[in-house]
């Protein structure tokens, strides 16, 4: 993982970062369909593969961590059969996850630097903040008709998906960095 340098940007959306979002965003679509319903939930599903949309964010920034959380997620639900319009709320969600954790990277800029462990803890400390902070944009259920009041919504959806995610992203997002690394060295990254 390496810091944003001067010559490009956090936000640059250029070829490497189109590349590497479309292949999240489809390595999220596919694994994603890997899950499992949480009983007592509104609809909450255990998603290991959430760790992709941590992972991207934080490896390749905001842009491609936003991108392979809403379009990852967008086609999940497409091939589970609830259709977009039904949870797109969901989808901007996790997008947002994606970009907080893209965003981690910068602030613990001073972790990353040194050896590999740094990083992959850089890379579960950026996950477990971006998923906390970019599922609060569940709570737009109240104001969607769903008629789901404060407490329910904490109870039954943020607090459950929460806490499966960030396992997911504090466990994985760290595997995914130490099997990055040496590919990103031969890439010459």
């Amino acid at each position: 993982m390496s810091t944003m340098t001067m010559s490009r940007s956090m936000w640059s959306v250029d070829s490497r970062t189109i590349v590497y979002a479309a292949i999240g965003a489809a390595l999220y679509a596919v694994l994603g369909l890997f899950s499992f319903l949480l009983p007592g939930t509104q609809n909450v599903t255990v998603r290991p593969a959430f760790a992709i949309v941590t992972f991207f964010g934080f490896g390749f920034g905001p842009v491609a961590g936003i991108f392979v959380g809403f379009v990852g997620n967008a086609i999940i639900d497409q091939l589970q059969g609830s259709g977009f319009l039904t949870y797109w709320n969901w989808s901007l969600a996790n997008g947002l996850a994606g970009l907080v954790a893209g965003l981690g990277a910068m602030y613990l800029g001073g972790m990353m630097r040194g050896d590999i462990s740094r990083r992959a803890l850089a890379g579960a400390i950026a996950g477990a903040v971006g998923t906390i902070i970019g599922f609060l944009f569940v709570f737009s259920d109240m104001f969607l008709g769903s008629g789901s009041s404060f407490n329910t919504i904490l109870t039954t959806a943020y607090v459950p998906v929460v806490i499966a995610d960030v396992i997911a992203a504090v466990i994985l997002t760290p595997v995914l960095v130490y099997a990055w690394e040496p590919l990103k060295a031969s890439l010459g990254r």
